[in-house]
């Protein structure tokens, strides 16, 4: 009875009215801003990647980079891998398009929702950073109400979709593929979950930037051996991916409704925008201009969805496992298998392991500053012990009821961020041209500096 009317509840929160207003907000934000995530990425990947453009001297905790991999720890889980196999199961190798393009606005969402971020945190009793949507919604559009709702939804979203439902994956994968007893993983993950988050957001930072970088690598590289080892089969499956976008021939009944439904609600499970949940880490940035971290945080989008979720749906959709009745997991395996031999199903396994832990330590930073900001600082050291222990009870306990409440906050975060987005878009447009001409004159200079130097 309860999971039926939960799976409802899901369905209707994750529907095409929500859709919509995801995307359409990132439509919205993608003209307004001229179309800024192509014309500024290669500029933004600098940003986030070169060290000598790293911010050590600003307001902040933690430096561009280190922001950025804590909000691609908390993303880059297990929708990458499972998500994008129900997707292409459900709407068709032609939802991986859709997909992209989700990605594409969504990047101008997530630079949105990064530079109202910056702009409008707060220093906190101790002396760190606050910020993201619950405080852009109060100091900005005045709507302390919404700031209150969002972080009631991401409070509970942490707990699910961050926390228990990782920790379940995790066990799941290791006791299938290794026969590892889930009490042990779950053991394992609680000290290690533990270690990195009681030592708060610089830790957090200094792990994920360590540790982000190398497991997203090690996906990247199986996708590509795959791809360069079956060169000969990688045109006819990008071009059925393209095909099928715009026919939804490679379903049953050619609904195309359904191809675009599944790919752009996979994308954005996958890579958050429009949910509200990155800007909590982009907040936390040493920067001088709200520009140049939203500039860093779009490209997480690139990296989540462009890169790493494409490994997955090429190689299914190469595969042509995606109409043989497997699904999820165990469909994204087996067609890694396909082209790996038994190496390609560790290669996924090993994914979901560190993706679901990489998970579990980027929201955990995301419901402790939704927790504060409800209940104060004071309640973060509370916070982060019911945290690590609800991690064991999730590797060892059925989630069913979990997942679908999880799935439903995760969605309901949309709706208060959404309305903020849209309602300080003005100042979004204003912020930006505001770094945009800071950016141009520094470009000016590092070239002056290069010319009198050569």
């Amino acid at each position: 009875m309860l999971d039926a009317l939960l799976g409802k509840i899901s369905d209707f929160v994750w529907g095409p009215v929500t859709l919509v207003l995801i995307v359409g907000t990132g439509l919205y934000l993608t003209i307004r801003l001229g179309f800024l995530q192509i014309r500024s990425l290669p500029y933004a990947l600098k940003l986030a990647f070169s060290p000598k453009r790293q911010d050590k001297k600003s307001k902040g905790d933690i430096s561009h980079y280190e922001a950025l991999t804590t909000a691609m720890a908390a993303t880059i889980g297990t929708g990458n891998i499972v998500g994008v196999a129900t997707a292409v199961v459900m709407g068709g190798p032609g939802a991986v398009f859709w997909m992209w393009l989700s990605a594409l606005f969504g990047m101008a969402t997530k630079y949105s929702e990064a530079i109202l971020a910056v702009k409008y945190r707060v220093t906190n009793s101790k002396g760190e950073m606050s910020g993201g949507p619950m405080y852009y919604l109060e100091h900005g559009l005045k709507a302390k109400w919404l700031g209150v709702l969002f972080a009631i939804f991401g409070s509970i979203a942490a707990f699910g979709i961050g926390n228990m439902t990782q920790s379940n994956s995790v066990s799941g994968a290791l006791l299938d593929a290794f026969h590892v007893p889930t009490w042990v993983t779950g053991i394992v993950l609680t000290l290690l979950t533990g270690l990195v988050i009681l030592g708060g957001i610089k830790a957090i930072g200094r792990v994920t930037a360590f540790f982000v970088p190398i497991m997203a690598l090690f996906y990247l590289i199986g996708g590509i051996i795959v791809m360069i080892t079956n060169l000969d089969i990688v045109p006819g499956a990008i071009g059925l991916i393209f095909n099928d976008a715009f026919t939804g021939s490679a379903l049953g009944g050619g609904i195309l409704g359904t191809v675009i439904r599944y790919g752009v609600a996979r994308g954005v499970f996958s890579n958050e925008a429009g949910l509200g949940s990155a800007p909590i880490a982009a907040a936390a940035a040493k920067t001088d201009y709200p520009g140049r971290q939203a500039l860093v945080s779009m490209t997480q989008v690139f990296i989540d969805t462009i890169l790493v979720c494409s490994i997955t749906g090429i190689t299914i959709v190469m595969s042509g496992l995606y109409d043989t009745g497997l699904e999820g997991v165990a469909l994204t395996s087996a067609a890694f298998s396909q082209f790996l031999g038994g190496a390609g199903g560790y290669i996924v396994t090993i994914g979901i392991v560190l993706f679901a832990f990489s998970t579990l330590v980027g929201w955990s930073y995301y419901g402790e500053k939704c927790f504060s900001y409800l209940f104060t600082d004071k309640a973060i050291p509370y916070y982060r012990v019911v945290f690590v222990l609800a991690v064991m009870y999730g590797a060892v306990e059925q989630l069913k009821v979990v997942w679908d409440i999880s799935d439903i906050m995760n969605a309901l975060m949309a709706f208060p961020n959404l309305i903020g987005l849209l309602g300080l878009s003005g100042v979004v447009v204003y912020e930006t041209k505001r770094f945009l001409k800071v950016a141009k004159e520094e470009k000016a200079e590092e070239k002056a500096r290069k010319q009198a130097a050569s």
